[in-house]
């Protein structure tokens, strides 16, 4: 029986080794892919580029020009402006063949010529005559066309010399990355990519915990003192799920302005999923921020939340059960009879909770204000802060350690 549960406690410890691969693997690529997706959904390439308003804009001109109709409802407006400006015309041709005519004797002759057979005023009564035609030939099909291609041409022109002056580096970067050919492509990629990975992570994250679990149960079930083996197969398993834990992504914390709409010459102006704030970070990416910081504190800080959360358990475990004889050695009883106290990788858990907790309130109560209805405008926010698989792992892990602590801590009060 006993090498019946040897078999089994190895066959789940192999197990668990090749799930906790499988997790940080998959974890770090969909954190890359979380971090690219916030990247191309980010506002400054939304709400807040230059590009993106004159993609939707250029739409809605050339849409509205196409639909435009010189027909019986502008007819008196055009006429009116015709008419204004045939006369302004005739005045400016007028006045520009009298300076012409005036610094020359035969330039003279000819504006007298002039004045004695052409009235302007006459000309100025067949203004309204002159406009009616005009506007019988803009209202026919191939002129009006004609019109429209080149007011289409005006605008696109103009389109193109605005621009974004925007870093598009990082876009480009993802863009290769993901082989794709557009900015849309790419999210629909990534998305589907962030869904499938996130799903599988937390099968087996699901997995790992239930038997890292049993692992436990199987030895306190038998109702007899911990042998070696025994024990080495619970540490392994927990420093498993250790190191699972805090390398993979243990809270996303994201704001983001689901959607945006508003109406413009009677045609929608839309933007989707604009990021205003992500971040996803594990336990290490945390120690290697502050550890990398510039200032002394920072570094300290870093290492001290280690040393407490991780460091200092590990050798509690190794200390209880006296390896080598660990107890004897006085850097370890140092850290764990004189520090013990300090071994806090269950007030860890409590703290991610308690700051996730805290983070979720924040982003929901700011960009709650963010969120409107009206006839004019509709904005929807959302908060996507969560907690992810590799807090779990570690509050299973915190858990485990402190129980497997407690049950050497009483062996070791009762053989003395």
């Amino acid at each position: 029986m006993k090498k019946v549960i040897m078999v089994i406690s190895i066959l789940i410890l192999l197990a668990s080794l090749f799930l906790g691969q499988q997790i940080i693997s998959k974890s770090i690529t969909n954190q890359v892919n979380k971090k690219e997706s916030a990247e191309l959904n980010d506002i400054r390439y939304g709400l807040l580029s230059i590009d993106s308003w004159k993609k939707q804009l250029s739409v809605i001109i050339v849409k509205e020009i196409e639909s435009m109709d010189l027909g019986e409802d502008y007819e008196s407006e055009i006429h009116s402006t015709v008419e204004a400006q045939l006369y302004v015309l005739i005045d400016k041709v007028n006045e520009r063949i009298k300076e012409s005519n005036k610094d020359s004797f035969k330039g003279r002759l000819k504006q007298s010529f002039i004045n004695v057979f052409v009235s302007v005023d006459d000309i100025k009564k067949g203004v309204p005559g002159y406009a009616d035609a005009m506007i019988a030939e803009m209202k026919k099909k191939r002129n009006q066309n004609k019109i429209k291609s080149v007011l289409k041409e005006k605008v696109t022109a103009y389109i193109d010399q605005t621009f974004d002056t925007q870093d598009m580096s990082q876009v480009k970067r993802i863009l290769e990355r993901t082989s794709s050919p557009t900015i849309e492509a790419a999210r629909v990629k990534l998305a589907d990519a962030i869904t499938n990975i996130k799903a599988t992570i937390f099968d087996q994250s699901v997995i790992l915990i239930i038997i890292s679990i049993i692992l436990f149960i199987i030895p306190a079930l038998s109702k007899k003192p911990l042998q070696p083996f025994q024990y080495f197969v619970l540490v392994a398993s927990l420093i498993i799920l250790l190191v699972v834990g805090v390398t993979t992504p243990m809270i996303d914390m994201e704001a983001k302005i689901s959607k945006m709409t508003f109406v413009l010459m009677n045609n929608p102006i839309v933007f989707e999923n604009q990021v205003l704030f992500f971040q996803t970070k594990s336990v290490l990416d945390v120690f290697w921020i502050m550890i990398t910081h510039e200032t002394l504190q920072m570094k300290a800080v870093g290492l001290l939340m280690v040393a407490f959360s991780v460091v200092f358990p590990i050798l509690k475990l190794i200390f209880y059960f006296d390896y080598k004889k660990a107890r004897s050695n006085k850097w370890i009883q140092f850290f764990v009879i004189k520090s013990g106290k300090w071994s806090m990788a269950d007030v860890m858990v409590v703290a991610i909770f308690m700051a996730f907790i805290g983070f979720n309130g924040i982003i929901t109560s700011q960009i709650g204000k963010l969120s409107t209805t009206s006839q004019d405008i509709v904005i929807l926010s959302t908060n996507g802060t969560a907690l992810q698989p590799g807090y779990y792992l570690f509050f299973t892990y915190a858990m485990l350690a402190m129980f497997l602590s407690q049950y050497l801590a009483k062996i070791d009060t009762a053989k003395t």
